[in-house]
């Protein structure tokens, strides 16, 4: 059983890709917060593997993830279990958290991996070049077969991590400044490009959009950035910060 959340489809590809070849299933994490009165409990299979795929976000994993984490029950046998973070450099400590998280409900993280693929966050940088996201999709690709190949042949103790420079600070206080300050929807509006398709509205994880001819956002947000990669005509924007930059997803999804 492998569990994903992906805004933008790096993720999801990720997870796909390690299914397919693992033959597990592929559950969403935000579409099982919105079955209601879900316990989060799963039981387990003899020799089933037990995955988590998921981007990085400030050097963290997602709230989502880790709120997900925290109320899962895992019954049956025990699992060999992975994590794979994707990003587009570094992921600092974000596979130390996902450890904790999991050490609080007893399970232990036998393996955990840095997938890093084509950058979406345009709130802080711009896209990659078409050559760059070209070479790393390559590259992910590459990876993506080793990380199979390990989780294949339950290897423990098999951490290939991009940490990057700086990885405490980074995933500390730069992360708890994240989570405090940067989930705000305020910033975010569409221009005349609007065409009220609706997307934006069904894509969102927290169903925090809500279309009336334009759309407006809710308080919560994840910053997942699946609305503004996603919006087909580039309506929407995020303050200055978005302008003239570009928008990607991942080709699978397009």
């Amino acid at each position: 059983m492998i569990f994903y959340f992906s805004g933008t489809g790096n993720s999801l590809y990720a997870a796909k890709n390690i299914a397919e070849s693992q033959g597990e299933k592929l559950v969403s994490i935000a579409k099982e917060f919105d079955i209601k009165d879900n316990s989060f409990e799963y039981e387990i299979k003899e020799n089933e593997v037990l995955g988590f795929v998921f981007p990085v976000y400030a050097w963290g994993p997602p709230k989502i993830v880790l709120d997900f984490i925290s109320k899962i029950k895992i019954t049956g046998f025990m699992p060999y279990i992975f994590s794979v973070c994707t990003c587009g450099d570094e992921e600092g400590k974000t596979t130390n958290k996902i450890q904790r998280a999991l050490h609080n409900r007893n399970l232990n993280l036998d393996s955990g991996f840095t997938l890093v693929m084509p950058n979406n966050y345009i709130f802080g940088f711009d896209v990659d070049s078409k050559d760059v996201e070209e070479e790393k999709l390559k590259d992910a690709d590459q990876k993506l077969i080793y990380i199979k190949h390990v989780i294949k042949n339950r290897g423990c103790s098999a951490f290939e991590l991009n940490e990057g420079k700086f990885p405490k600070l980074k995933s500390s206080i730069v992360n708890s400044l994240f989570n405090k300050y940067a989930l705000s929807t305020k910033k975010f509006y569409t221009t005349d490009k609007c065409t009220g398709c609706r997307i934006c509205e069904n894509i969102c994880p927290l169903h925090s959009i809500n279309v009336d001819n334009k759309p407006s956002w809710g308080k919560s947000c994840t910053q997942c950035l699946a609305c503004i990669n996603r919006c087909p005509v580039k309506a929407i924007q995020y303050g200055k910060n978005t302008i003239n930059k570009g928008r990607y997803i991942h080709p699978e999804l397009k």
